[in-house]
């Protein structure tokens, strides 16, 4: 057997392999034996099957299936031997493969289309540069929250006047019939002109509502009749909607009920104290989406500083005979960009790894299962209760799904600690910015 590399460029080459009857012939005489020994056919008695009949019945289906044997196990070989940094899997020739003359041919030529990543050089040295930012809650957004919080514990009420706030109760249907829902139409989906035409109602009203003009934008218009939001952008013209009823909200009294009932049993004692856990679990929540985004910026730095050099055709016809027919050219040509970035972040974050011998073991995956498991069964307070159990609950959900949820968990862990290590690192600068400031900041750079 010839096994070459044959190099188109720094990413693409060709594997070709030649097969001669020697490589192959003894193996394909084995079976042949191996078939006479266990076929069952009539007129011979088991074990005396003449190995010529099986040639003449199974020949070329054994033959078949021995030289791609081969022909996988060569080429595996080949890449581990030779330390080649494939992308994908290696592609037969496809054309050349469908040309053989199994019935004739002694020798057999087969060529693998491979695609490699050259080594690359990363760099996550304080030359590296990102910021976090920290949200501060303003006094305003704050006021929102405590609002909200109020009217979530407050007693609801049916009325027969409605006021601002209110969520109304009923049937939305558009003039022909054909979209209706019956559903609660919020006050905050409302505009200027939608609010005063629902202020002025009363139950078994029917109110014409503008359906582009009465809702502040298609996302309100989306809920109010439960639709998609594309769907909801292309609506246009009057609808009815059949007032059934208005629910009034009397938001709760800031007391230790209100205390007790969102944050527990005398956690906090005071109106000051409530506010000011209010003020730092939604701060910490939002921090927590910085985080996200902290990470995201570091995975697209690192992905735009790092250069390495990418076989795109390779990649694109991989994908496409990969996938069996399940997308399509214009579907790889539209998510290309969007995968070579992902793949690119991939090779990193795996060089990384390597570089900086981080691994996670078994225990480590078995513990966050647990603490997983703890937090949605109640937190620390089922603890106690459940301790005995959680060695079985861990084992079973992580064989769940075909052993899916163990990986998932390791790759989590996996990433963690790697943008641990970068995040320590590189340089990073914080930044106190308020709520809408960070919103801003995500929606320009997302653009």
């Amino acid at each position: 057997m010839d096994i070459t590399l044959d190099k188109k460029s720094p990413t693409e080459a060709l594997i070709k392999i030649t097969l001669k009857e020697n490589d192959y012939q003894p193996n394909v005489e084995e079976k042949v034996r191996e078939y006479a020994r266990k076929a069952s056919i009539k007129g011979f008695r088991p074990g005396k099957v003449p190995t010529g009949l099986i040639r003449k019945m199974y020949g070329k289906s054994i033959l078949v299936e021995e030289i791609n044997r081969i022909l996988s196990e060569s080429v595996n070989n080949y890449v581990k031997e030779n330390k080649l940094n494939l992308l994908g899997d290696p592609l037969p020739d496809l054309k050349k493969a469908e040309s053989v003359d199994w019935e004739n041919q002694k020798e057999f030529e087969f060529d693998y289309s491979i695609g490699m990543v050259d080594d690359f050089k990363y760099d996550i040295s304080d030359k590296a540069k990102v910021t976090r930012y920290k949200i501060e809650l303003d006094k305003k957004t704050l006021d929102e929250t405590l609002d909200n919080i109020k009217e979530q514990f407050g007693k609801q009420t049916n009325t027969e006047k409605p006021v601002k706030g209110d969520d109304f109760m009923g049937t939305l249907s558009s003039a022909d019939g054909e979209l209706t829902n019956e559903g609660i139409i919020k006050f905050n989906y409302l505009s200027k002109g939608g609010e005063k035409k629902l202020l002025g109602s009363k139950p078994g009203d029917t109110v014409e509502l503008d359906i582009k003009k009465d809702f502040k934008d298609a996302h309100a218009v989306s809920h109010a009749l439960n639709i998609g939001e594309d769907k909801a952008k292309e609506l246009a013209g009057n609808f009815k909607f059949s007032l059934d009823k208005i629910n009034h909200v009397e938001p709760a009294e800031m007391n230790q009920e209100l205390f007790d009932g969102v944050f527990g049993k005398d956690v906090v004692k005071s109106e000051k104290e409530f506010i000011e856990k209010v003020k730092s679990t939604v701060e910490e929540n939002y921090n927590r989406e910085t985080g996200y985004y902290l990470d995201r910026e570091i995975r697209d730095l690192l992905v735009k500083n790092t250069k390495m050099d990418i076989p795109g055709n390779f990649l694109k016809e991989w994908l496409l005979r990969s996938n069996e027919g399940k997308v399509t050219q214009e579907d790889v040509d539209r998510e290309f960009d969007d995968y070579v970035e992902s793949m690119k972040w991939d090779l990193i974050k795996n060089k990384i790894a390597e570089d900086n011998e981080i691994n996670v073991e078994h225990e480590d995956v078995v513990n966050q299962a647990k603490a997983m498991i703890l937090q949605q069964l109640g937190g620390a307070g089922a603890a106690e209760q459940l301790m005995e159990h959680m060695d079985a609950f861990a084992d079973n959900y992580l064989k769940a799904e075909n052993g899916q949820n163990y990986m998932r968990l390791y790759g989590e862990l996996r990433d963690n600690k790697i943008l641990e290590l970068v995040r320590n690192k590189i340089s990073i600068k914080e930044k106190s910015v308020s709520l809408d400031e960070f919103k801003k900041i995500v929606e320009k750079e997302s653009k």
